[in-house]
């Protein structure tokens, strides 16, 4: 196993205040490989005089070579070109080279040298060097690849993209080797792809643009109403083509994203480039993935990493002593590195627990970016993560192939990934960890306060939350304590001082609306009619009173003190406390038999005493049904008799006078009372057939419950011997899948040992499958799956390839034929129909076999043939 450099560049301490300089100048990395000299040479020699930028090259060079580079370069520009010295201090409009065997790096605009861990190997200083930058320059970091062999760069492009820089990368088809370019182009982070001579000036037009010299501007204070408005319009469309919305996002972070499309794109104004999205709607989605900022690496800040295993996982572990499975979540996993480095840090606890216990991992990894979801289930990862694992990790859990790594299958079965929104979907619960690094402090505080309680929701009680190191858990204190500050690691608190106000996401986010202006309703002109309709209310209209079904007043019509008095104490605006004697008992009885009923009831020659003074009143109960506002509720209406009774104080008659009036109000009172008992028992035998009825549908209910109940054990029982029906094909899927495993690898293994190179082509001529030898004749990697043979470099002197793989797939006549390579070596060319086993023809099969010995002996026979003869 090579080794690489295990050492990050300088970087600022946390808790150290740093300087910059007022203005600072962008700094452009150029990276490529040893082949890339002519690239660069194109590169440099197209940069205008005056540029304001300082270029530095880092190039693969021999440890053992002398350094020709910074003379070979300065003819191909006239900015001084000088090889790079330590603490050197990086002035504009001039080019620095990396010294051969060294690792270069920047501190504060200086420039260090730094020895290599090992003097052989494999080395990454061009991703050395963009880490380096990215840190020490921020948005002010411009990294470019250029020709090369490998993936050298792509994690440090990563890096400048974080920070906010500008990458750029030589368009594959125009450079000589196109590894780098096309590894780099792999990330999706790539802002521009142009041919070498073509960068520098595309850089200029951005950066004038984009406004970063100088430095970036702020979002406004105060937005004009033109630019919120845009900013509105592109928050709408992106959700309508991705369904998230980003318009809750931190604004400055989305500005600063959308500042970066517009300089690419040279506009101006926020507006036009919101109209430059509603045209092209590719846009669209480019301008996602730039929000969405894809940055990730293994073991990212390794202190925070190393203090997860040696305290905190061994604690979680240990609440399990007999052992039991632990569930973790990852959000925004990006394109799976954390939650891999994760399942590495669990595995690594659990191999140090007594061997008793036996522990299985549940990691559940969440990226609202489909695309980086797809990457991560791959598992497969550049050689140069390298350089942030460790080897022996890099033994353990990977395996290599080659020009890359994938994760190994211990490590894959632990973790489950999903594509998912933290705000819009629902969360997973019942959690060991979360770990969420890195994405609070894209959210804006709305948003954070409502995804903290719900990670609070989400962990056990005593389950840990993992932050990154620039996000805090704010004003929640009280539901998360700190176990380590620097580390960001925080345990669940489960002894709240104040309930939690939670919110569930939802697939509907509440916008913000603007209240309707309030305005005062339009003057209606007065009118006859309306004037005359008033008068007829209140001089000739009936005492009335609009009352709900439990007597509470809700409106009065006319005069009604005759019938209601206010009750002393407490206002109580009910009319049973309201009416007066004589009204109050009629009342009573007669509000619940109209409700019931619905017809109107009428209490006619009702005696009211009103100060002092009997009046005879007649009662009217109306039900309201329609207007379905007033549904339910009951229209009182009163109305005086004819004739008034004489006062209390008048003299009565003689004692037995039948006409006496307190005679006559002891018998209306007997009347009444008759009534009132009649009224009684109607209702209650009423009452007792609506009982019964109401017991026989009980009666019915309950026997439909125990039917429903029967028929609910039985789909239990069939749910669960579907359950195990499943759990069955569960079990033989996974041994199909293993099964599946072994014969990939029994293939694998059969082709390499067979040391033919073969390929797979489908029948559009694109590659399907290879084998390691293949890659002796053409210029093939894991990437170029899919593409068609034609367009790779090979050695073969082949040019009718095409036309036979054609002629095979149309007759299904095998080709076969003897092709020299440009070297000298001979190969035997069969081109044969792929075959599937329902007999359909899906492509071809070529196969290269090695003759070169055999035509070495044939030339010599003959030499020899030729002079024997001579």
């Amino acid at each position: 196993m090579s080794t690489v450099p295990k050492t990050r560049p300088p970087s600022h301490p946390a808790n150290v205040v740093t300087h910059r300089p007022a203005k600072l100048f962008p700094i452009v990395a150029i990276g490529a490989s040893a082949g890339g000299l002519e690239a660069l040479e194109q590169f440099l020699g197209h940069v205008p005089a005056a540029s304001g930028m300082a270029f530095i090259v880092i190039q693969h060079l021999d440890p053992d070579r002398k350094d020709m580079l910074p003379e070979l370069l300065q003819r191909a520009t006239s900015m001084p070109v000088e090889p790079a010295r330590n603490r050197m201090k990086v002035k504009p409009d001039c080019v620095y080279v990396i010294p051969p065997n060294t690792n270069i790096s920047i501190l504060h605009g200086n420039l260090y040298l730094l020895a290599p861990v090992a003097p052989r190997g494999l080395r990454l200083p061009i991703d050395f060097f963009f880490h380096a930058l990215a840190e020490d320059r921020r948005e002010h970091a411009i990294g470019v690849i250029l020709s090369g062999m490998g993936s050298d760069g792509t994690l440090g492009l990563r890096s400048i993209k974080e920070y906010g820089g500008l990458v750029l990368v030589q368009e594959p088809g125009n450079a000589k080797f196109d590894s780098m370019p096309k590894s780099a182009i792999a990330t999706g982070l790539i802002d521009i792809i142009a041919a070498a001579e073509e960068l520098p000036l595309r850089i200029i037009d951005t950066l004038h643009h984009a406004h970063h010299y100088p430095p970036v501007r702020p979002v406004p204070a105060t937005e004009s109403t033109a630019d919120k408005t845009a900013f509105e319009i592109i928050c709408i469309l992106l959700r309508a083509a991705t369904g998230h919305d980003f318009s809750l996002y931190k604004k400055t972070t989305v500005y600063r994203r959308i500042e970066r499309r517009m300089a690419i794109h040279q506009l101006d104004r926020i507006a036009d480039y919101a109209r430059y999205l509603r045209e092209n709607l590719q846009e669209v989605e480019l301008l996602f993935k730039e929000l969405l900022i894809g940055v990730t690496s293994f073991f990212r800040d390794p202190a925070t990493w190393a203090y997860l295993q040696e305290h905190v996982l061994p604690g979680l572990l240990a609440t399990y002593p007999g052992g039991g499975t632990l569930r973790a979540w990852v959000a925004g996993c990006s394109t799976g590195e954390e939650a891999f480095s994760l399942a590495i840090a669990f595995r690594e606890a659990m191999d140090k627990m007594p061997p008793p216990a036996r522990y299985s991992v549940q990691i559940f990894a969440t990226d609202l970016d489909p695309d980086a979801i797809e990457k991560a289930r791959r598992g497969i990862y550049p050689a140069n993560i390298a350089a942030d694992v460790a080897e022996d990790r890099l033994k353990r859990f990977f395996i290599d192939e080659g020009d890359s790594f994938r994760i190994g299958k211990e490590i894959r079965e632990m973790v489950v990934f999903a594509p998912q929104n933290l705000i819009m979907d629902p969360p997973f619960t019942k959690l060991d960890i979360l770990t969420c690094r890195n994405l609070l402090i894209y959210l804006g505080a709305e948003l954070q306060k409502r995804v903290l309680p719900l990670f609070h929701y989400s962990l056990k009680p005593g389950g840990v939350l993992m932050l990154g190191s620039a996000e805090t858990i704010g004003s929640f204190t009280d539901l998360f304590v700190p176990l380590e500050s620097k580390a960001r690691l925080f345990r669940r608190n489960d002894s709240l001082t104040r309930p939690t106000s939670l919110e569930f996401p939802t697939r509907d986010l509440p916008t913000r609306t603007e209240s309707p202006m309030e305005t005062k309703p339009e003057q209606v002109p007065a009118n006859l009619q309306h004037l005359a309709d008033e008068l007829l209310l209140q001089q000739f209209s009936p005492a009335a009173v609009l009352v709900t079904a439990t007597g509470d007043l809700v409106y009065i019509s006319g005069r009604t003190g005759k019938y209601l008095e206010p009750a002393a104490g407490k206002v109580n605006w009910n009319i049973h406390a309201m009416a007066r004697d004589g009204l109050r008992q009629a009342i009573a009885l007669a509000i619940p038999k109209a409700l019931r009923s619905g017809e109107r009831v009428v209490c006619p020659n009702l005696s009211v005493d009103s100060n002092g003074v009997t009046q005879i009143v007649d009662l009217t109960l109306q039900p309201i049904a329609e207007p379905a506002a007033l549904r339910g509720m009951l229209m009182l209406v009163f109305r005086d008799a004819a004739t008034t009774a004489k006062p209390r104080d008048a003299k009565p008659g003689k004692r037995g006078e039948r006409g006496s009036p307190r005679e006559m109000e002891l018998e209306q009172a007997l009347l009444q009372a008759h009534l009132e008992v009649r009224t009684l028992r109607e209702e209650m035998q009423t009452s007792h057939e609506e009982l019964k009825s109401a017991n026989e549908e009980l009666q019915s209910t309950n026997e439909e419950l125990q039917s429903t109940n029967e028929e609910l054990t039985t789909s239990k029982e069939e749910m669960q011997s579907l359950n195990e029906e499943l759990q069955t094909v569960n079990v033989e899927l996974q041994s199909k899948v293993d099964e599946l495993s072994t014969t990939n690898n029994d293939m694998k293994n059969l082709l390499n040992s067979t040391d033919i190179a073969t390929v797979f082509l489908d029948n559009a001529l694109h590659v399907r499958r290879f084998t390691t030898q293949a890659t002796r004749l053409f210029k093939l990697i894991p990437s170029d799956l899919g593409r068609a043979l034609s367009d790779i470099v090979t050695d073969l002197d082949y040019p009718e390839f095409r036309h036979d793989a054609e002629e095979v797939l149309h007759t299904l006549v095998f080709s076969d034929r003897e092709v020299s390579t440009r070297d000298g070596r001979w190969f035997q060319v069969k081109i044969m129909p792929y075959r599937t086993l329902e007999n359909v023809i899906d492509g071809v099969v070529i196969t290269f076999n090695d003759i070169s010995r055999a035509k070495h002996l044939e030339a010599e026979l003959r030499t020899f043939a030729t002079e024997k003869k001579g």
